[in-house]
């Protein structure tokens, strides 16, 4: 017993002086002891719990090189939704705001918040008397998945808050892989003859949501605290700012590059400082958020369309390069849209290779006067989808021909042909897209196989949008209908599924049938239905039948 208890104290000092050095390196950036030291603490601890398992919490230290791996994430719901920002790309957008919210504020002095806006993965943290008990992705809004271990791997996250704290209380945040960082991941990933990743939010997101989380605690993650979610039991600040300060003060993580102001010339001036230091910044970041400090504002603005009223994301410019327009391709949509697309000469763009990027449609290609073999002007919408935008006309050469999607496709027959099915392809006046009229043709069925199981549409989990599309590429399903006939026994018989994985699925396609009317709308992919008018037109019509008798 004296062995046993004088082991627990041991255990309890260590962890003490673990958690200790673990605020000063990951979060306050002031380490006072050194690498060898702190792993000399860690080994130490890892070895007296492994000799008494029955000491062990979730809250130790020890615990973040991972849990025993997961078969699926569970659900977590949360208490309140985790909203998305309307954007502003230019300073006349900000300002339209800024109008916005001093109208609805009559006479009030505001102030502001300003923060670099992440990229990388937004996750909410709770914690119960001080223990961090539950992680979860951002998800919809009102539900994300459970990842809880593999956020207790990231070292700057604190497994136990500090200091005078609620009894249970939900702060949000980023999860990021830092540049250096995510360099070296690559690295290794190459060297190990593994994929490398595009950019880092991919690498993060990909991080967290490892079913095994030994994986995730090798990836070199890092987070933000962003806000306080919900407290109970406790007094909460006045202010956004102040609630910064408070969160700070339980030993959570914020960007040092968080400012207060006062004005919207202040705002601009933050921007404007960090447009030209953002490839300095040792993360990525595609622009600052605004939030109105005062809460009671905040509160009293609330939100439309799922944004708050009372925050704003002002994006950085794109990034730009130039390159060579190699082809055109031409996909075929869902509906039977025909889209083209730019094969490009690859060039690195704001942190990734662009090989492709989207065309619109022919008359955007005669608006911008693009051609195939111009140099053109590419450049990352948000940072995220790559455009091209212009054509270098300088270096055009005297050959070049103006693009046409009837000539791209036009067969020995001199008419023009869908590129999957060779149906003749045709184009409805007063509309500018091409369609192929094969309500058969194979990539309108995979699109409309993918767009039906999506977790917007009918959600099957388990099935997901690829495993979907390799069904109807092996004769199983023809539509989406014959999902629905599909059988366990039928699944089990593929290469690595096995009976069980069969049986879930078939199980996932059964509860779909329960999906909401506004889900099972969007899933059908009628043309110009998106999510918001699935949802009307759910609530107008209450009903399939009545909806197809309008």
């Amino acid at each position: 017993m004296t062995d046993y208890l004088q082991t627990q104290e041991r255990i309890l000092e260590l962890r003490h002086q673990i958690n200790h050095h673990n605020r000063l390196y990951y979060v306050l950036d002031a380490p006072k002891i050194s690498d060898e030291e702190y792993d000399a603490l860690l080994r130490e601890l890892q070895k007296l719990e492994n000799e008494f398992p029955s000491l062990v919490t979730p809250d130790s230290p020890a615990q973040r090189v991972g849990a025993e791996p997961l078969k699926t994430f569970g659900i977590v719901k949360h208490r309140k939704p985790l909203l998305s920002l309307a954007n502003a790309f230019c300073k006349e957008e900000l300002r339209e705001w800024h109008k916005r919210i001093t109208k609805l504020l009559p006479g009030e002095k505001i102030s502001f918040v300003c923060e670099h806006k992440m990229d990388g993965l937004a996750v909410a943290l709770t914690y119960e008397n001080g223990v961090l008990t539950t992680g979860a992705t951002r998800g919809n809004g009102d539900e994300g998945e459970n990842i809880t271990n593999n956020l207790r791997t990231i070292r700057s996250l604190p497994l136990t808050a500090l200091g005078n704290f609620p009894q249970r209380f939900e702060v949000r945040g980023e999860v990021f892989l830092p540049k250096t960082n995510f360099d070296k991941l690559n690295r290794e990933r190459e060297r190990d003859g593994l994929p490398i990743f595009a950019n880092p939010r991919n690498a993060a997101a990909g991080s967290v949501r490892q079913l095994d989380s030994k994986v995730t605690a090798r990836r070199p993650l890092d987070i933000f605290i962003y806000a306080l979610g919900w407290a109970e039991n406790d007094q909460l600040p006045d202010s956004h700012w102040e609630m910064l300060e408070q969160v700070k003060s339980w030993s959570l993580k914020l960007n040092p590059n968080n400012r207060l102001v006062d004005t919207l010339d202040a705002v601009e001036q933050y921007y404007d400082e960090w447009v030209e230091k953002r490839d300095n910044l040792p993360y990525e970041a595609d622009g600052i958020v605004v939030k109105l400090n005062d809460l009671s504002q905040q509160e009293r603005l609330g939100a439309a369309s799922r944004e708050p009223r009372w925050a704003i994301a002002f994006k950085f410019p794109a990034h730009q390069a130039t390159t060579q327009l190699k082809d055109i391709g031409i996909s075929v949509g869902r509906t039977g849209t025909l889209n083209p697309y730019a094969i490009l000469e690859p060039v690195f763009v704001g942190g990734v290779v662009i090989k492709q990027a989207s065309l619109h449609n022919e008359d955007d290609i005669r608006r911008k006067d693009i051609r195939i073999g111009d140099t053109v002007v590419l450049q990352r919408a948000g940072d995220v989808i790559p455009q091209v935008i212009s054509p270098v006309l300088e270096k055009r050469k005297a050959n070049s021909l103006v693009f046409s999607i009837e000539d791209k496709l036009r067969g020995s027959d001199g008419a023009s042909h869908c590129p999957v099915c060779n149906e003749r392809i045709v184009r409805t006046e007063g509309e500018a897209m091409y369609y192929c009229p094969n309500a058969a043709c194979p990539a309108q069925l995979a699109e409309k196989l993918e767009h039906f199981v999506s977790k917007q549409g009918m959600d099957i989990r388990g099935l997901g949008e690829r495993l979907a599309v390799v069904f109807m590429a092996e004769g199983l399903v023809k539509d989406v209908a014959d999902l629905y006939d599909l059988k366990p026994e039928q699944l089990a018989l593929r290469e690595g599924m096995g009976e069980k994985s069969g049986y879930n699925i078939v199980v996932a396609i059964e509860r779909s049938r329960t999906r909401p009317l506004s889900n099972i709308i969007f899933a059908l992919g009628i043309r110009h239905v998106g999510g918001e008018t699935a949802a009307i037109l759910a609530r107008e019509f209450g009903s399939l039948k009545l909806l197809s008798e309008a």
